[in-house]
């Protein structure tokens, strides 16, 4: 089973990481080689541009591929399957124009140009909105060529919106919602290698703002520490032996855990300890 991931960017160090925590430790060709090995034999990453990875998936050079919603989308694949949103690089493509033009709406397009590096997006989305006009693709400096009458409008990715707004730009329409997700090629989709695999990375994205609460409480107070506890499936509850206390673990939410803990207090618990979750599979 080969995986894709992006060779360098934003989205390289995230993606190793996530297959890091997942517990796929990368053997050797972490240094962006073209090749790396994992712990595990039948899993190997293959590097590549994160634009390039869902050609490489569809065509079967790799299995599963790391990269961007609105790569996929650009590569308009129909044998791709999107098996999981992986909550990070998120972004958007836009619509804009000059602040100080007359285009406000996706219509005041009609008969224009729009420049970008997304023209199958922006060839579905122009489409949708009933809008006919000319794309010119470009590879860089988009922001521009309304400025030197290349384009009426661009097309293009933003996060912040600073960019658009140093290029004196202004956002006319939402294209498209966008971040990293987990891709397989329709055939091996349902492969129980490939199930593995995301059962792993989804145990990371499950743990992520969860912690695990350990206490010592009275036996005689337990009613009252499980309604706090908004534990998942009820807290795990073992005897002390000796004592007439016993021992609760329970799962909960990182943003509940300064108010559980104060309640818990208030009814007798005691020896509470947090920690972070590496994994949670469910």
């Amino acid at each position: 089973m080969r995986i894709a991931l992006p060779n360098k960017g934003r989205l390289h160090d995230p993606s190793v990481e996530l297959l890091e925590r997942a517990g796929l430790h990368l053997v050797d060709g972490a240094d962006r080689q073209l090749y790396a090995r994992t712990v595990d034999d039948d899993v190997t990453v293959l590097y590549a541009r994160a634009a390039d990875i869902p050609e490489y998936v569809s065509d079967g050079a790799a299995d599963l591929g790391i990269t961007g919603y609105d790569q996929a989308q650009e590569a308009d694949r129909e044998n791709l399957v999107s098996l999981l949103d992986l909550e990070y690089g998120q972004c958007k493509l836009v619509l804009a124009a000059p602040e100080d033009g007359d285009i406000d709406d996706p219509a005041d397009l009609e008969g224009g140009t729009v420049a970008t590096e997304f023209p199958n997006v922006t060839r579905h989305y122009l489409e949708d909105v009933g809008v006919d006009a000319e794309i010119t693709e470009v590879s860089g400096a988009t922001e521009l060529t309304p400025h030197v009458d290349i384009a009426d409008g661009i097309v293009d990715i933003t996060s912040t919106g600073t960019t658009l707004r140093m290029n004196r730009l202004a956002v006319v329409d939402d294209v498209l919602e966008s971040s990293v997700r987990l891709f397989a090629r329709e055939d091996v989709a349902d492969d129980p290698k490939v199930k593995q695999i995301e059962m792993a990375l989804s145990s990371v994205l499950s743990a992520e703002d969860k912690r695990y609460l350990m206490m010592n409480a009275p036996e005689s107070q337990l009613e009252e520490v499980k309604d706090v506890l908004p534990g998942m499936g009820g807290p795990t509850v073992m005897d002390i032996a000796g004592t007439e206390d016993v021992a609760v673990h329970a799962v909960v939410d990182e943003q509940a855990v300064f108010e559980t803990i104060s309640r818990l207090k208030e009814i007798g618990a005691s020896d509470v300890l947090v920690t972070e979750i590496e994994r949670l599979v469910e």
